[in-house]
């Protein structure tokens, strides 16, 4: 599994919003599909109101996401940080 980075922003009459999130995926396309469905549900966004600008494949090294880096890398390495 491999972690992305969508970036990306939501445009509706009454917000714009950008947003950054970490994704574990196989591939990109999957990373998308998970974004469009976890912004649908949390914020009833429909999938034409969503702008995707950036998708990238995230080193370990460069991972965010406290929780995502601990299920990629496990406990060993996060702690000798």
């Amino acid at each position: 599994m491999k972690v992305f980075r969508v970036t990306g922003e939501i445009r509706k009459p009454n917000l714009k919003t950008s947003f950054k999130k970490e994704i574990i995926a196989v591939k990109s396309e999957h990373a998308l599909e998970k974004v469009y469905a976890e912004l649908g549900s949390r914020h009833r966004v429909k999938r034409f109101h969503i702008k995707i600008s950036n998708v990238e494949e995230v080193p370990l090294e460069e991972i965010e996401n406290p929780l995502i880096r601990k299920l990629v890398v496990g406990e060993e390495e996060v702690g000798e940080e």
